[in-house]
């Protein structure tokens, strides 16, 4: 029988009521024995459980239970697959309800706004909308288990230097566009349980305290109707936080502001209200969890190792190849680097994961018995080199005919709790790539980090594999992908800029510690560097294979489409090579129209194919108008002008293989009113003045005997007509065009016309 929520609390005491809106202890709900409220348990995740059974500590392992570690989020965004991050929540799912936990705190769906923030790897993209689908379908995995998502960290946590004060300075709308898409479609395609706010300060006000972020935007715009959650730590005023749309408190705070609330109702500064919906929203997570716990659950860890390396093999990226993969049976081949022994597999902080078992590249390779070599060359942790070690290194590679440098971010390099001050590998590991692959012209580099890296030795090396933090079955994984037991199929889901000094938010990241200045807007990753026609090392979106596909035939159902309808396009994509595979079709949308301040192209579709050798398929995506749209801060809504959109396809961004070109009409009419500074140019642009506007401009050429212009040369008319549209309405007063209280009377006349009057 389902709970009746409202009728429980309407039977709990003040202090009950309060009680329930924050923590037990460091991870558990409080309950009401006496109405039979259970506490539950939530625990860390998003790549695996981290289930305390005593205490917390919320940085480190401390006693957490041995479970899978499957492939962080920097990794499996790279797979470009839905279903597989469904099938990652599934079996996340699966273990939350055999450990008995209610609520696994992710996904992380903060935007990658510098390679910098220690915590990208836990991030899915630079790109809202990859990050909205994925989150997404991560969400619907988990929860269908009746086991709670926990959508974080909402909003605008991207460093992790002063997260818990610092305010992020953004404008309406590069928020909108950039920075809270991600979870809109995650809210509204997930449906998540719960929405952990931030620790910071959004435009000068704490997240947990943002009424027009918790409740305004989240609530009554996207139809959220679950439990807002603070980061651990996060609730400022509690009071505030409650009149705001904050719902639960972790972890407890010995009382201390469950006393807060019960007192602001007492003196009449709270609606006993709010605090009755914060505690239904808290307890629809925890019945809906109690009510379908499934008591004889379990999983088998071995058989979920096997999903994790599964999994990781369609992540990895196949960042450069001249040839020399995949690596031949009979083959010499050297192992270099300490993490082809002991992989760097996941990242540090609160989501790191006591791994039932981890593999190793090398220990996979003399499993198979393959003819392989291992010097250590450099050590996994730390940035001294030892000359003896390079020197082994060199050798081994020299009497090679292939050497495989296993380099990667050491784990304090980058952790939650601090950023990395620079995008560089460990010194060491630069300098052995270097003097190892020039001995060895066939050097292969798999990396193993959490974000985004300078790689100056990428045209040195034959090829570079990007496993990044991989999980527990990374060693396996990049095994199979070196041997071609299996075909790269991964893309990057962020861009490898050649400098970190190239990167958008250089000037401004991190901030003073009080603010920090999102001043790049909207051209965050990819938006900017091809706006601004910059060299990047790898591009968004990009990653080879070893089989090779051809784009055909791109249409459309329609020529036009108009508000509210949908467009779908369709490519046929062919396997021309000798090895069966999986291409990502990427679909980007550019404004044809002159629109000012837009990205060059923008992401907005994307689907993942098997093919056969020869095989074909055809692939169909859909788009509609909040595909075309920006946000305009003035309309308060997304807004697409009438005209002529690009349809892009391709294999990355830099790699756009075909372009059609569709009609959009609409509707919506962006707020206009006409003032003396007006010019004729704005006034033309709006349909609703331009009829006005044009009989005026016809009259006043046909008084003045100006009927003749068409013979004037094509570089006078353009210079003509560039002027008179930059013209404002102040300045026909100047040249005698009209008087003063003539244009007074012509802004009225416009402005009615605006009003349909």
């Amino acid at each position: 029988m389902k709970t009746d929520i409202k009728k429980l609390v309407s039977q709990m005491t003040l202090e009950e009521k309060a009680g329930l809106c924050s923590g037990l202890d460091f991870w558990h709900t409080k309950g009401v024995a006496r109405l039979g409220i259970p506490p539950v348990m939530l625990s860390d995740g998003p790549h695996g459980l981290r289930k305390q059974e005593t205490g917390g500590d919320h940085l480190g392992i401390g006693e957490s239970i041995r479970a899978t570690c499957f492939p962080a989020a920097c990794a499996t965004a790279s797979s470009f697959d839905e279903s597989l991050l469904e099938r990652l929540g599934d079996a996340l799912g699966r273990q939350c309800q055999a450990k008995d936990l209610a609520v696994l705190l992710g996904p992380g769906v903060n935007i990658k706004r510098s390679p910098l923030c220690g915590r990208n790897f836990e991030y899915i993209s630079e790109d809202p909308y990859l990050s909205g689908k994925l989150g997404a379908a991560w969400i619907r995995g988990l929860q269908a288990h009746h086991v709670g998502a926990s959508l974080k960290h909402f909003a605008c946590n991207n460093q992790e230097f002063s997260r818990m004060g610092c305010s992020s300075e953004v404008d309406e709308r590069t928020l909108r566009e950039i920075y809270l898409t991600p979870f809109e479609i995650a809210v509204k395609e997930g449906k998540p349980s719960t929405v952990m706010c931030a620790y910071n300060k959004l435009n000068g006000t704490f997240c947990s305290e943002n009424k027009r972020l918790l409740t305004d935007i989240l609530r009554t715009e996207w139809g959220f109707d679950g439990a807002v959650v603070t980061d651990w730590g996060a609730a400022a005023d509690r009071v505030k936080g409650i009149l705001a749309g904050e719902d639960l408190e972790m972890p407890d705070s010995g009382g201390e502001n469950d006393a807060l609330i019960v007192r602001a109702v007492r003196e009449g500064k709270l609606d006993e209200a709010l605090v009755d919906q914060a505690v239904e929203n808290i307890l629809q997570f925890v019945f809906d969890y109690t009510e379908n716990r499934v008591p004889d659950a379990a999983y088998d860890l071995d058989a979920y190792h096997t999903l994790a390396v599964e999994m990781e093999t369609e992540c990895a990226v196949l960042l450069e190849n001249n040839g020399v993969l995949p690596l031949r049976a009979g083959q010499k081949v050297a192992y270099i680097g300490a993490y082809a022994e002991a992989p760097r597999y996941q990242g540090s902080g609160s989501s790191r994961v006591n791994a039932s078992r981890v593999t190793s590249a090398l220990e996979t390779a003399r499993d198979k018995g393959r003819d392989v070599t291992y010097v250590q060359g450099f050590p996994g942790e730390g940035d001294v080199l030892d000359e003896a070690e390079l020197e082994k290194a060199v050798e081994a590679a020299k009497n090679a005919e292939v050497a495989v440098v296993f380099a990667g971010l050491p784990d304090s390099f980058e952790s939650e709790g601090f950023d990395r001050t620079h995008m560089r590998l460990p010194d060491c590991q630069n300098k052995l790539i270097a003097a190892v692959s020039a001995v060895q012209p066939n050097t292969v580099v798999v990396l193993h980090n959490g974000s985004a890296v300078e790689c100056p030795w990428a045209d040195q090396v034959a090829a570079v594999l990007e496993m990044y933090l991989g999980g527990q079955g990374v060693g396996q994984a990049a095994d199979a992908l070196l041997w071609g037991e299996a075909n790269p199929s991964g893309r990057l889901a962020e861009t490898f800029p050649l400098h970190l000094e190239d990167n958008p938010s250089y000037l401004n990241y991190g901030g003073d510690g009080k603010k920090v200045r999102y001043a790049e807007g909207i051209y965050v990753g990819y938006r900017y560097y091809e706006k601004k026609k910059m060299p990047v090392r790898w591009a968004f979106g990009h990653g080879l294979s070893y089989t090779s596909f051809a784009y055909e035939n791109l249409r459309t159902d329609k020529t036009s489409f108009a508000d509210g309808e949908k467009l779908i396009v369709s490519v046929d994509v062919r396997n021309t090579g000798a090895m069966a595979g999986k291409e990502v079709v990427q679909l980007y949308v550019a404004d044809r129209n002159g629109t000012p301040n837009r990205p060059l192209k923008e992401f907005h579709a994307f689907q993942k194919v098997y093919l056969e050798p020869g095989e074909v398929k055809t692939v169909s995506m859909v788009l509609t108008d909040r595909s075309l749209s920006y946000y305009d801060a003035d309309l308060g809504d997304w807004y697409a002008p009438s005209g002529t959109y690009a349809i892009l396809v391709g294999h990355a961004s830099d790699d756009i293989r075909l372009e059609t070109e569709v009609q959009f009409q609409t509707a919506k009419l962006l707020p206009f009113e006409v003032s003396s500074s007006t010019t004729i140019g704005e006034l033309l642009a709006d349909p609703r003045t331009k009829p006005v506007v044009g009989a005026f401009l016809a009259e006043r050429l046909a008084r003045r005997g100006h009927t003749d212009l068409g013979t004037s040369s094509e570089a006078d008319q353009k210079s003509r007509n560039d002027m008179m549209y930059a013209m404002p309405l102040k300045s026909l007063v100047s040249f005698h065009v009209l008087t003063h209280d003539g244009m007074v009377a012509f802004i009225d006349q416009l402005n009615a016309a605006i009003q349909g009057n």
